[in-house]
């Protein structure tokens, strides 16, 4: 389970703005609650919060379209923002191999 903060820091976005969407998104989104009631957040919660954060964010979707579609073609925006998020990393570490290079050349 990942808590709000935890998810929070995985998009690089607000508790609030998690506890916003978990609220608009309640037919993808259901957090469990531990004794404290503190929201928890299961994997599949995660990944449908990326897929919100990329309609939302990325897309520049309202919040009632990026509901639509998820119910719509949950599948293919699941498969298009795991894809991003792959080449978004793969990205990352070529950055670093190109920074790593640089170093090496000025020696």
């Amino acid at each position: 389970y990942y808590t709000i903060g935890e998810v929070s820091e995985i998009l690089n976005e607000n508790a609030s703005l998690v506890r916003f969407w978990a609220g608009k998104f309640p037919d993808f989104i259901k957090p469990a609650r531990n004794k404290k009631g503190n929201r928890l957040f299961t994997a599949r919660d995660l990944a449908n919060f990326k897929v919100i954060y990329y309609l939302v964010k990325e897309r520049g979707m309202t919040l009632e379209g990026a509901a639509k579609r998820m119910k719509d073609n949950i599948s293919g925006v699941d498969r298009r923002v795991e894809v991003i998020s792959k080449l978004t990393g793969i990205k990352e570490k070529l950055q670093k191999v190109l920074a790593m290079l640089a170093v090496e050349e000025q020696k």
